[in-house]
């Protein structure tokens, strides 16, 4: 069956933390570790992306939380955002959602959108710090009016669900198109949801097809579910029990039990 349900609840009990931020380009190493060693914070910053990263010295987490330090400790807002993902994901140094909160909320004050999605997401799961829906909303926004992608279909979430925010369709699809628009799998998947069931927007099999399909292509099971379903509807689509097996079928590899189920139920012919 289609999903239009249990998406909202997958949806936010997903939510993840953007990654570390890596810089442009591979500078050498010599000539980093030298500026580093000498105070310079970009280079320590850069010398932090390399051992995390393993670009021109063999990867190293703990070599890495260390430059990020010396960065962060200078008040580099990118060394600071990717100390407090060291500290959420427990990568070279022991796991400790206060201390990536407090890094996290260093670079957000700084006005680096990703750092203010983290600590979004930290307040809504309530890690590191007592779990506040409107400190959410607050911080998914700052990020999302600067293009954030994640925080944008976050803040979708949010708005559908009328947590820290009155419940309003209009604007969690206005938030999701903007994600949509940029590329976000979940985002297109919720927003062909929205025009699936007429929730913010009229409703438009036709364009529900389209998001799936968008976030479908990427990999997104749900999508490839949902897509399959209107294939053998005949919603917004033609009619065609092929296509509709061939995405039951990605979305089951990809661990979707209704994409598993519905691939067996039309195999058996019902």
């Amino acid at each position: 069956m289609k999903q239009t349900t249990k998406w909202l609840a997958a949806a936010l009990i997903a939510l993840g933390l953007n990654q570390a931020v890596w810089a442009d380009g591979v500078p050498d190493f010599r000539e980093t570790l030298q500026a580093a060693e000498q105070g310079d914070a970009y280079a320590q910053y850069n010398l932090g992306i390399m051992y995390d990263n393993g670009r021109g010295v063999r990867q190293d987490y703990a070599q890495a939380v260390q430059w990020y330090r010396k960065a962060a400790e200078q008040g580099l807002a990118e060394a600071q955002y990717n100390l407090g993902v060291a500290y959420a994901q427990g990568l070279g140094v022991h796991q400790d959602d206060a201390q990536a909160v407090q890094w996290y909320r260093k670079a957000a004050e700084q006005g680096l959108a990703q750092a203010q999605s983290n600590l979004g997401v930290m307040y809504y799961k309530g890690r590191g710090v007592r779990q506040d829906d409107a400190q959410a909303v607050q911080w998914y926004r700052r990020a999302a009016e600067q293009g954030d992608a994640q925080a944008q279909s976050y803040l979708g979430d949010m708005y559908v669900q009328g947590r820290g925010v009155r419940q309003d369709d209009a604007q969690a699809v206005q938030w999701y198109r903007k994600a949509a628009e940029q590329g976000l799998a979940r985002a297109q998947f919720n927003l062909g949801v929205m025009y699936d069931n007429g929730r913010g927007v009229r409703q438009d099999d036709a364009q529900a097809v389209q998001w799936y399909r968008k976030a479908a292509e990427q990999g997104y099971a749900g999508a490839q579910n949902n897509l399959g379903v209107m294939y053998e509807q005949g919603q917004g689509v033609l009619q065609d029990l092929a296509l509709a097996q061939e995405w039951y079928g990605k979305a089951c590899d990809n661990g979707n039990q209704d994409g598993c189920d519905n691939d067996q139920r039309l195999k058996a012919g019902y």
